[in-house]
């Protein structure tokens, strides 16, 4: 007879990682096996006390922690998942927590299947996605940079002899000339400028790593950065991001299922005759409901082929280039129809982000299965 299998909930922190087992059948004991430091080796040890590791699987919360144990139990052979831990049920009236409970919470909650899992990287998109999010912590401090320069110049009655447009090149060269009588504001000026010149260069050598990291990426990954670029409002970086935070398009069955992946879904709390809907749900990846909402005010102008964008769906399949000629036309009359009807400008715009992801979704699905079909035709030809 087919021993049931064991449920592991790991309660993991930076430095120790609290074990609980269930075991098989909904009334089967739940047994704490207590806490053991957040190592490799304690890890494997751990893994050799639990037996074979086809009589087990394990599961742990996402947190700051990462997917580096993941990867470990993937390597020793394990069956390790990833719960969501805002979906993690929790009982009205439980006030007590502990490592130990919580342990003990997830064996019996993954036994019974009412644990939400997430999708998980391999390394290399791991390793694109700190890239890309790297990237962005750059600019935003090179935004808060400038910020504190400008209004250290504003505060002092430094303004350009004629308009200028602030933060480009001879924005730049005409703070370069300016000075302070007084040494004290002279060291804070020359400290400012040099955050701003090094926030600078701080972006410009990850955009290096990002142009490196696209042209040596796999073919599947590379045809979908490709692809998504046909859209009005992606260029590279925007569409590096989406397949970093996304990972494989086609994992979503439906384009609606990736909306609301992305949190930017409204939300809703309806009973009875009563439909009531609110703001977005936020539930979902930040990084990709921001890169959406920056590509998504590119489609409040009339539809366009920009040379730019000529140049990007140079190379590229009639038919991704339909679609994004197509999404042109219908969110540009979203948009100002949204507009019309008297929504706040930010709310359109939130509006047809949403809407654009149908279209990502749709062509990042026809690139990965042209190059499946790609890939197929190669093998049967070298066969």
């Amino acid at each position: 007879m087919k021993k049931a299998t064991r449920f592991v909930g790991l309660d993991v922190h930076a430095e120790t990682i609290a074990v609980a087992v269930a075991e098989g059948g909904r009334s089967g004991a739940v047994e704490s096996l207590g806490s053991i430091p957040n190592r490799p080796d304690c890890v494997r040890r751990l893994v050799k006390r639990l037996g074979a590791v086809s009589t087990w699987r394990a599961c742990y919360e996402a947190g700051p922690t990462g997917y580096a144990l993941y990867w470990q139990l993937a390597e020793l052979g394990v069956h390790c998942e990833v719960v969501a831990p805002t979906l993690v049920p929790v009982r009205a009236g439980d006030r007590v927590k502990t490592d130990r409970r919580d342990a003990e919470k997830l064996a019996r909650l993954y036994r019974s299947g009412d644990l939400t899992m997430v999708w998980v990287p391999d390394k290399p998109q791991e390793a694109l996605r700190d890239l890309v999010r790297a990237r962005e912590a750059a600019k935003k401090d090179q935004l808060r940079a400038r910020q504190r320069l400008g209004k250290f110049l504003l505060r002092h009655g430094r303004r350009p002899p004629t308009p200028i447009t602030a933060w480009t090149g001879k924005h730049l060269d005409w703070v370069r000339t300016l000075s302070f009588d007084e040494p004290a504001q002279e060291a804070v000026f020359v400290d400012y400028l040099a955050e701003v010149d090094h926030a600078r260069t701080r972006i410009e050598r990850l955009e290096q790593h990002i142009d490196d990291a696209v042209a040596g990426m796999p073919a599947q990954m590379k045809a979908v950065v490709d692809a998504l670029q046909a859209l009005r409002g992606v260029a590279q970086t925007t569409a590096v991001t989406i397949v970093a935070e996304v990972g494989c398009l086609s994992r979503f069955p439906r384009p609606k299922q990736l909306m609301g992946y992305s949190g930017a879904v409204p939300s809703e709390n309806s009973s009875g005759a009563r439909t009531q809907r609110g703001g977005i749900t936020k539930t979902g990846n930040s990084h990709l409901r921001r890169v959406l909402t920056e590509a998504a005010w590119a489609y409040q102008y009339r539809p366009n082929l920009s040379a730019a964008l000529r140049k990007r769906q140079q190379a590229l399949p009639d038919e991704i280039n339909e679609l994004a000629w197509k999404a042109q036309h219908r969110l540009h009359k979203r948009y100002q129809r949204l507009l019309l009807r008297g929504k706040p400008r930010q709310h359109v715009v939130t509006a047809v982000g949403r809407e654009l992801l149908g279209f990502i979704w749709a062509i990042g699905v026809t690139a990965e299965r042209q190059q499946q079909a790609d890939g197929q035709h190669a093998r049967r030809r070298a066969a």
